[in-house]
């Protein structure tokens, strides 16, 4: 990450499988435009491991179209499944335009994040290392300590994302960056339920 960053290189999208037998590959998106995107002859640099053959090259667009709502698409010189699953779980970037990146105003790219502090009530309890993008929502991978804790990209949760400050601001449940040392005594409360007095203390709670 920390290299595609210093060369001004946005993720837009992840190869998640090969599609039939004629090279299709289905996408993940990290891009609010991809039918602007993913035009025939646009180009991205490939992210893939280094045994890869697709290692240090760039790929090209041929076409790009919707199946069933889900982003499928075909790369030049990708003709069958074989050439298609060597592609599989591959990151495609593209050099950043700032001219031409327009983002919407509670969208940010992965680069924008990391690295910012996260604050909450007023005091930094660690930085954002990450961003892990699952199905069901995004995750900013907080480093508090020695500890790496999942804190779901949700308005919620995150409430501010101040780019200019270098900082995001979180109001996070209870638990989520502290260690719960009192959970044993709050498991052991109920033994003294046996006491009537301690009982009416309870049902006030």
């Amino acid at each position: 990450m920390a290299d595609r960053t210093a060369k001004n290189q946005l993720r837009v999208g992840r190869i998640l499988k090969a599609h039939g037998l004629k090279g299709a590959l289905k996408l993940e998106l990290y891009t609010d435009d991809p039918d602007g995107r993913f035009v025939p002859g646009a180009s991205f640099a490939l992210q893939v491991p280094e045994q890869s053959k697709w290692h240090g090259q760039s790929i090209v667009v041929r076409e790009f179209r919707w199946m069933n709502a889900a982003p499928v698409v075909f790369f030049e010189g990708v003709d069958d499944r074989d050439e298609a699953e060597s592609l599989v779980r591959a990151i495609l970037w593209i050099d950043q335009d700032d001219a031409a990146e327009q983002p919407e105003p509670d969208a940010w790219y992965d680069h924008q994040l990391v690295g910012l502090d996260v604050v909450r009530d007023g005091v930094s309890v660690g930085h954002v290392v990450r961003v892990d993008h699952l199905p069901a929502q995004d995750l900013l991978i907080v480093k508090s300590g020695e500890r790496e804790i999942m804190v779901p990209f949700v308005s919620a949760i995150v409430p501010e994302v101040d780019i200019a400050a270098e900082r995001v601001i979180v109001t996070p449940p209870a638990g989520l960056f502290e260690e719960l040392d009192d959970e044993p005594e709050d498991e052991a409360a109920p033994v003294a339920e046996v006491d009537p007095a301690d009982t009416e203390t309870s049902a006030a709670d």
